[in-house]
């Protein structure tokens, strides 16, 4: 346990951080996860703006926050672009018996 007045202190304002970061983690974690279950330009929205504002608090680095936001944007684009194709199935064909063994020089 500290023993100083002040890093009593200091200990005391590093574990309100702590839990003040871990709260907005928390968020951001619900927010992009409600977003990648649906991605619509809204959810993409508030995604952004989420990370905007950890980036803006510290809790992530800008290069992060740059990182996720083009996935997230990314995984839009993706869903608006792919159409839905239903690819046909098919069968499971035989081997012929000795094709490339049975040719001898």
């Amino acid at each position: 346990m500290p023993i100083t007045k002040s890093v009593k202190k200091a200990l005391r304002q590093s574990e309100k951080r702590q839990k003040k970061n871990r709260s907005f983690k928390d968020r951001i974690k619900v927010t992009v996860k409600t977003y990648l279950a649906k991605p619509s330009q809204e959810q993409l929205k508030k995604v952004e703006s989420v990370l905007d504002k950890a980036k803006k608090k510290g809790i992530y680095h800008k290069n992060k926050v740059a990182r996720l936001k083009s996935a997230m944007s990314k995984k839009l684009v993706k869903k608006e672009t792919t159409p839905v194709v239903k690819k046909p199935i098919k069968k499971a064909t035989e081997k012929k018996a000795g094709s490339k063994m049975s040719k001898t020089k």
